[in-house]
């Protein structure tokens, strides 16, 4: 049996731009998304730390040390720059292995720069 486990994690990432005319995803920069092994085009779910609004996309590579974080398409109206999303990816994980599973998590601060990292 598979189970569904937490893959990845960007907590506290604060948004830098939105631009609703793009046909859709979650901008992040290719430095973050390597340091807890998101790949471009990977689905993601994403929570708004500021109006708790939960959205679903798919990540795409900013430039590396940008540390942009970009609403794309729809997505674009339901945040804002300086909001803080928590953005998840998962995976499926054999029982047997999912008893020792530690995603890789890191947590933002200040300009989007890693204050914390687990399981990296």
């Amino acid at each position: 049996m598979q189970v569904l486990l937490l893959k990845s994690k960007i907590h506290r990432a604060a948004v830098t731009a939105g631009n609703v005319d793009y046909e859709g995803s979650l901008g992040i920069d290719q430095d973050l998304m390597d340091q807890v092994g998101l790949l471009p085009y990977e689905k993601i779910l994403c929570g708004n730390l500021a109006n708790g609004e939960r959205f679903e996309t798919y990540a795409i590579p900013a430039p590396r040390g940008s540390r942009a974080i970009i609403l794309n398409g729809a997505t674009a109206h339901l945040g804002k720059p300086g909001d803080r999303l928590t953005i998840m990816s998962y995976t499926w994980v054999d029982e047997d292995r999912a008893r020792d599973w530690k995603p890789r998590v890191i947590v933002l601060g200040e300009g989007n720069r890693v204050v914390d990292e687990r399981g990296v």
